[in-house]
C-alpha cells in the first residue's frame, strides 16, 4: 500500500506559502484538459499551457479545468497568478500529504481529499490527493497522476444527462467530490469481502491463515480511516459555508453526501473491529496449537522419566547389584518398563490428556 506519511524534512525552515513537492510523480508529464459546458453547448479540449486558462475564467459557461501533475512549482504557481489563489492554497495543492479539508477564501472555495483506486493487480488500495477550486464559473482539480474516478462525471456532462449541464460550478464540484465518495463504497466493498473470508478461514482453516495477512488488512484499514475520517468533517463544513458559490439547492445534495460519509466510517469501524477480533482468535489459535504441541511433548518427556531412571539405576557399573546374575533379568526389566509406559499412557487417556 501506498505510504500516506512522507519525508517533509526538506521543507523544515522555508516560509508559509513555499511551493515544494511531496508526491512521487515528478518525472510524468503534465496534462492541462478542459470541459467548458452549459446547458446547450459542450467542448472538450486540452490545453498548452496556462495562459490560456485565462480564457475559461470569466466564461458565462461553466468550465471544469484539470490538471494533472501537481510536482511542477511554476506550473502551479502560474495557475495561482492565473486564478488570484493564496500562496497556501498552492502550498497546500503540492503538499499531497494533507487530511481532507475545505477552506472558504471568499472568492473561491478549496476542497483537498483522497482519492481511493485499487492497484492494477487488486491486492493494495492506493491513496491519490485531489485537490478542488471552486470559483465562480468555474472548477479546478489538481491530480497527482494520470487515472481517476471521475470519468461517469465526463460521461455525464458529454450526454447532458442529469443536472450537471441545467446548474453551476457548484454543483460540478459536488459531483467531484460525490464520485470520490463513491468510490470508497467501492473500495470497502472489496475490503469487506477480504476481511470476511479471512474470517472464515482463521475459523474453519486457521493454518492457512497467516499473521501477516491479518496485520496486511489491519494496516489497510487503518490507513483507510485515516483518510477517511476527516470526510465527515470536510463535507460537514462544505455544506455550512455561507457563499454564493453554492446555491441551496445543492446543499441539499451535500447533506446527503454526509450521510454517505457516515455509513463509511461506520464500515471502517466495523471492518477495523473484525480485523481486531480476527488477530485474536488466530494468536488463540496459534497459542492453542502451541499448547497441543508442548502437551504432547510433557506427555512423552513424563512417560519417559521413570523409563530413564530405571534404565539409569541399571546401567551403573558396580560389581554388586541386585538382579544383575538373573538369568532374566534384562527380560525382567523391559517388562517392568513397558507396564509402567502403558500404565501412564493409560492414566494419560483417563484424564483426557491424549
Amino acid at each position: 500500500m501506498q505510504k500516506l506519511i512522507r519525508q517533509q524534512s526538506h521543507k523544515a525552515g522555508l516560509p508559509p506559502g513555499s511551493l515544494v513537492s511531496m508526491g512521487h510523480a515528478a518525472a510524468r508529464p503534465i496534462r492541462i484538459s478542459v470541459i467548458d459546458y452549459d446547458q446547450d453547448t459542450y467542448t472538450e479540449t486540452d490545453l498548452s499551457g496556462v495562459s490560456d486558462c485565462g480564457l475559461y475564467k470569466e466564461s458565462p459557461t461553466t468550465s471544469w479545468i484539470n490538471i494533472t501533475g501537481v510536482h511542477d512549482a511554476d506550473l502551479i504557481k502560474s495557475v495561482g497568478e492565473c486564478f488570484d489563489l493564496h500562496a497556501l492554497t498552492l502550498e497546500d495543492i503540492m503538499n499531497t500529504d494533507h487530511r481532507p479539508k475545505v477552506e472558504d477564501f471568499g472568492r473561491y472555495i478549496f476542497i483537498t481529499l483522497k482519492m481511493l483506486y485499487m492497484s492494477g493487480s487488486g491486492q493494495n488500495i492506493l491513496f491519490e490527493q485531489v485537490s478542488l477550486i471552486l470559483g465562480q464559473g468555474y472548477v479546478i482539480s489538481f491530480q497527482e497522476a494520470e487515472g481517476d474516478v471521475f470519468q461517469p462525471v465526463r460521461d455525464r456532462i458529454q450526454r447532458a444527462s442529469g443536472r450537471l449541464r441545467q446548474r453551476g460550478a457548484g454543483y460540478l464540484a459536488y459531483a467531484l467530490v460525490d464520485a470520490v465518495v463513491d468510490q470508497y463504497f467501492s473500495i470497502l466493498e472489496s475490503l469487506g469481502e477480504e476481511v470476511e473470508d479471512l474470517e472464515e478461514s482463521v475459523v474453519t482453516d486457521s493454518e492457512r491463515v497467516n499473521t501477516k495477512q491479518i496485520y496486511g488488512i489491519k494496516r489497510e484499514v487503518t490507513l483507510l480511516r485515516r483518510s477517511v475520517w476527516p470526510l465527515r468533517e470536510m463535507v460537514s463544513t462544505l455544506e455550512k459555508i455561507e457563499t454564493d458559490l453554492i446555491d441551496v439547492s445543492t446543499r441539499v445534495f451535500i447533506r446527503d453526501l454526509y450521510d454517505h460519509s457516515l455509513a463509511i466510517l461506520d464500515s471502517i469501524d466495523t471492518f477495523r473491529d473484525m480485523a481486531g477480533n480476527i488477530l485474536d482468535v488466530h494468536l488463540t489459535n496459534v497459542n492453542n496449537r502451541m499448547n497441543q504441541v508442548m502437551k504432547l511433548l510433557t506427555i512423552i518427556a513424563t512417560i519417559f522419566i521413570p523409563l530413564t531412571f530405571i534404565a539409569g539405576i541399571y546401567g551403573m557399573n558396580f560389581d554388586y547389584m541386585p538382579e544383575l546374575k538373573w538369568h532374566y533379568s534384562y527380560f525382567v526389566v523391559w517388562g517392568i518398563m513397558l507396564i509402567l509406559a502403558l500404565a501412564m499412557v493409560k492414566y494419560f487417556q483417563k484424564k483426557k490428556w491424549l
